[in-house]
């Protein structure tokens, strides 16, 4: 008896990152830089497939509350409002495109996928872990008061 699914390669074996097998589906946008000069491309039509399911299911992951939906929202304010419908979409292509990350560290992990709440970029450190940051921070920031060289007498008491 043969099980569906056993004898297809991981998408990690095909694929050596997520970004390579993002290019494959073509959720890559094209970007093109010159003379100070920036173009952007379409995301492309290749994988007739995989990626018209995968915006599907970004339109449904951005209805449940959560990492995605808030990455949703964030991204369709940056790139021009609720009322521009290119901004949705451009969003919508950007979810799909984190959905299709997740699924790849879940295949190559083994371990299931664990919402990181909807607050997870704003609270990405603990207040300790700032704290030494920014002590790091000073400490690099502010010259070291010069070490009296050996060669240097020490000052005469009597005056």
């Amino acid at each position: 008896m043969r099980v569906a699914g056993r004898d297809r390669p991981r998408p990690h074996a095909c694929f050596a990152s997520h970004e390579k097998l993002a290019s494959w589906v073509t959720l890559c946008p094209g970007n093109h830089i010159s003379a100070g000069k920036r173009k952007h491309g379409r995301t492309g039509d290749a994988d007739t497939y995989i990626k018209p399911m995968l915006v599907q299911a970004a339109w449904a992951a951005i209805r449940t509350p959560g990492r995605l939906q808030a990455k949703y929202g964030r991204l369709v304010r940056r790139f021009g409002g609720e009322k521009n419908p290119a901004a949705k979409k451009k969003a919508i292509t950007a979810i799909a495109r984190t959905l299709l990350k997740i699924a790849y560290q879940v295949l190559r992990s083994g371990k299931p996928y664990e919402n990181p709440g909807a607050d997870s970029c704003t609270r990405r450190e603990s207040p300790g872990q700032r704290q030494a940051y920014l002590m790091r921070q000073l400490q690099s920031s502010t010259p070291a008061a010069p070490s009296p060289s050996p060669l240097a007498r020490p000052p005469d008491p009597r005056g």
